[in-house]
């Protein structure tokens, strides 16, 4: 994929229609991956399962959503962000309605994962998009994105729980559908698709002396790897070459530890402000859209905070708030104390856009979508058992213990950010 294949004729209501579609297709994408979490203890009464077995739930769909990422990559190296963008949330819409129709739990298990599967079409993608049509403010584009992504793992669970409170889960989990379908069909009327773009992209690869072989690779003969046709060969070149570059290294190490504990977190925190903070009905659920309200803030922060004083600084206060406050959480009690700490711990949710464009500023062009889908296929994954380490932990009677070992993994992150190179 060559990010410089970007459609020069586009205006300005044309790239914020794009944008819309691109965020608010990450508000439902991202919130509803969060609303499963705010719904556990209602799902776990409908089947009868304990906290691990819980846990496993939200592991496959994070271990769904990341075995998608690089082949998401390598398709958007040789389809359009339109058509993928738009089956993902065609997808999602389909797997919703097996999650709420599930009659037992083995059902609920494999639509989970096929929902994971569909919305790990989305997030490569995402990314991608955004640095075609946004090269000149790629930064604040994603910023906006991941910002409307937090806002609807905020809204969402809101929205659920609330819901649930009158219909039951499985009516809340369906009534999500239709607004699947309507941005699936939003998307593919507003992002210009692959063949609109070929007539301006030669000419803009021309325009700004992209095209350095000068073999005309853009011209939809499909050499796009600009090797004589050897694709393979190219990919495993730049992934060798990735694998062995500091700078990306250090990051996707770091990235990966966060994401395990943020989805860790993640999982069980409605659950464990319901059981061990004994707190009042709706307070739970409260918070956790505190936690992504804040988070929201902190994403814009954090972007524009990068760029005044570097990316290894701001990532280093955020692991270090995280991993204060994660081991603070145990010893914590109160409404207002808790809302208080919950909004100190919603920093962390900031690594995302400090890191990402981080990682894919440093990705060679010639593959960059089938590397970063790869790079993120290995820390979703590796990410993903984070919640059912924490569930068994918690069926062990160590709910507490679980938050301190997660505050240990932030600290060794925080200690690798130490060697983040400079860029």
């Amino acid at each position: 994929m060559r990010l410089s294949r970007v459609p020069r004729r586009l205006g300005g209501g044309e790239r914020r229609g794009i944008l819309a579609s691109v965020a608010f297709g990450w508000f439902l994408t991202l919130g509803l991956r969060f609303l499963l979490p705010a719904l556990l203890p209602q799902i776990q009464g409908a089947f009868r399962i304990d906290d691990s077995t819980a846990g496993v739930a939200i592991t496959v769909v994070w271990a769904g959503y990341g075995v998608m990422q690089f082949p998401a990559g390598l398709l958007v190296d040789r389809l359009d962000e339109r058509t993928l963008l738009s089956l993902s949330l065609a997808l999602a819409a389909g797997s919703l309605c097996v999650i709420a129709a599930a009659p037992v739990f083995a059902v609920f298990l494999v639509a989970c994962g096929l929902f994971g599967l569909a919305t790990g079409l989305y997030g490569t993608t995402r990314g991608i998009a955004l640095s075609r049509f946004f090269r000149s403010n790629s930064g604040r584009a994603f910023g906006i994105t991941l910002a409307a992504g937090s806002l609807g793992s905020a809204a969402l669970p809101v929205f659920g729980s609330t819901a649930t409170d009158h219909v039951g889960w499985r009516a809340a989990v369906g009534l999500t559908v239709p607004l699947f379908a309507v941005t699936a069909v939003g998307a593919w009327l507003t992002i210009p698709g692959g063949d609109a773009d070929d007539a301006d992209a030669a000419d803009d690869a021309a325009s700004v002396g992209n095209d350095e072989d000068g073999d005309g690779d853009e011209d939809g003969d499909g050499d796009e790897d600009g090797e004589s046709g050897n694709g393979e060969v190219s990919v495993r070149r730049t992934l060798h070459t990735v694998f062995t570059d500091r700078t990306i290294v250090v990051a996707f190490v770091g990235m990966t530890l966060m994401l395990f504990t943020f989805q860790a977190l993640t999982a069980f925190l409605p659950t464990y402000l319901l059981e061990e903070k004994t707190l009042a009905e709706g307070a739970p659920s409260a918070l956790f859209a505190l936690l992504f309200v804040g988070g929201a803030g902190f994403q814009l922060a954090g972007g524009a905070a990068v760029d005044r004083v570097g990316t290894r600084r701001v990532i280093l206060v955020v692991a270090a708030v995280g991993v204060a406050t994660l081991a603070l959480l145990p010893h914590v009690s109160g409404l207002v104390p808790l809302a208080l700490l919950v909004v100190a711990l919603s920093s962390r949710i900031a690594v995302s856009s400090v890191l990402n464009p981080y990682i894919i500023d440093a990705l060679p062009d010639e593959a960059t979508g089938s590397t970063w889908g790869l790079l993120r296929t290995l820390f979703f994954l590796i990410g993903a058992t984070g919640s059912t380490i924490v569930g068994v932990m918690s069926d062990l009677g160590l709910f507490d213990e679980a938050f301190y070992l997660l505050a240990g993994v932030t600290a060794v992150a925080a200690v690798l950010f130490v060697l983040l190179p400079k860029r």
